[in-house]
């Protein structure tokens, strides 16, 4: 039986902006069903979680965003990468590749 996770604390932004820059444009409900896939129904995105976070990255100039038609023909908030976003996730992807190692090491310690 899978048990959901819990997203650790600091690494949303990270997980979203790897989502954009991974799948283009997406609407929050995409974001939030494509790494409810990739995690494999292990870790979910909730509203409450996910567009204030958007909201965050937006105000710091991470992502941009502009309205457009979803699958279903409804109005939705589509959410792009900007060059600092594409910046901020390789500053980002490397402090996380430092913290895996650094605790990999911990924790493999005899």
């Amino acid at each position: 039986m899978k048990t959901r996770q819990e997203i650790l604390q600091g690494t949303l932004d990270l997980i979203v902006l790897k989502t954009l820059d991974t799948l283009g444009p997406q609407h929050g409900y995409g974001i939030a069903q494509r790494v409810q896939q990739v995690s494999e129904d292990l870790l979910f995105l909730n509203q409450g979680t996910l567009y204030p976070a958007l909201i965050r990255l937006e105000q710091k100039g991470f992502v941009s965003s502009e309205y457009g038609p979803s699958e279903n023909n409804r109005k939705a908030r589509f959410y792009s990468l900007t060059r600092a976003g594409r910046k901020q996730l390789a500053a980002e992807l490397e402090q996380w590749q430092l913290t895996v190692s650094l605790m990999t090491r911990l924790l493999e310690a005899q």
